[in-house]
């Protein structure tokens, strides 16, 4: 029976085990990363994704994950500290010619948080293609560059969002809540945020009716709870599906609380997403998950939303234009 792939559960590690645990987390010593605090700042990674963007054309292309591991490892993950003056001096010595390495090598814990942003990170800005209409009108595809992942609720659709990573839940037992709430109307079209293969999909008393999604290079696995009752799922959709980034995978609503399957138990409609890190596959079902805050993720992505259409037949939303990411 699966457990916590299907169970938004989890535990924090103690603070005062961080630093025991950063120090021994250098991937040349076969270790894997088995924590991760994830407090990169909208307006960092906003800036980070901005220069990436614009020295895409470079010869010496500046790297959005780079930038925020080179700052995490300055500022030992607290972005509190943060200046803009920081990325872009060192944005500047890369765009010059200076190599990542010969700029980091004296940086204590710059490769822990180049993979462990990477794992949060990675894919979130590359090249895609996306469905547009040209000057007659007929569809055509435009490839560009920047932000791949869309945000979790679709284009025009009105939400807001509840920043409540870490408090306290009770339902059950007393846990911290290892999500992000987007507070929206029951039918609001739920969209995945990155591609991926459906790894969860179904019932269960915390979540209500809830997909689970891994992304292709099986870093992260985003989990979508509190699905709508009755018709929860997209049509047709079922698990070990793939999915790409910006397609309607459900729609929110307020299930779960309950351990009557289809029972709405929660007071009010909202979707609950959450981000897992996975380093390695023995964390994904045990009590050392990695769950991190995706409050500035989701803010960033609230730029980038799927458009959709509405079958009057079936009622169900699906996306209006086609997408494909580019390796």
């Amino acid at each position: 029976m699966k457990r916590v792939i299907c169970v938004f559960m989890g535990i924090f590690v103690i603070a005062i085990a961080v630093m025991t645990q950063l120090g021994g987390l250098d991937p040349s010593k076969n270790s894997y990363i088995k924590y991760v605090e994830f407090n990169v700042t909208k307006s960092a990674l906003q800036s980070a994704i901005d220069l990436d963007i614009s020295t895409r054309e470079d010869e010496n292309k500046v790297d959005y994950i780079t930038l925020l591991a080179y700052l995490g490892a300055k500022y030992g993950g607290d972005f509190s500290k943060y200046k803009y003056s920081h990325m872009t001096k060192f944005a500047d010595k890369l765009r010059e010619g200076q190599s990542v390495d010969s700029l980091t090598k004296d940086i204590k814990y710059f490769k822990y948080y180049q993979e462990a942003y990477g794992a949060a990170l990675s894919g979130m800005v590359g090249k895609y293609e996306e469905e547009r209409a040209d000057d007659s009108g007929n569809p055509v595809m435009e490839q560009k560059y920047g932000i791949r992942w869309f945000s979790p609720i679709a284009k025009t659709f009105p939400y807001s969002c509840y920043d409540d990573f870490g408090a306290v839940r009770t339902y059950g037992y007393t846990r911290p809540h290892l999500g992000h709430d987007m507070m929206a109307a029951v039918g609001t079209p739920v969209i995945a945020v990155e591609s991926g293969k459906i790894e969860c999909m179904g019932w269960n008393q915390y979540g209500g009716w809830r997909i689970g999604i891994r992304s292709n290079d099986s870093k992260r696995y985003w989990y979508y709870a509190h699905l709508r009752q009755n018709r929860p799922f997209a049509e047709n959709l079922k698990e070990g599906d793939t999915v790409q980034a910006g397609d309607v995978i459900g729609y929110v609503g307020r299930t779960g609380y309950s351990n009557t399957e289809n029972t709405n138990g929660i007071t009010e409609s909202h979707l609950h997403i959450g981000l897992e890190l996975v380093f390695n596959e023995s964390q994904k079902e045990s009590e050392n998950e990695i769950w991190i805050d995706i409050s500035a993720i989701t803010s960033i992505l609230e730029k980038h939303q799927s458009a959709v259409v509405r079958n009057s037949e079936t009622k169900e939303f699906k996306r209006q234009f086609k997408y494909n990411e580019i390796s």
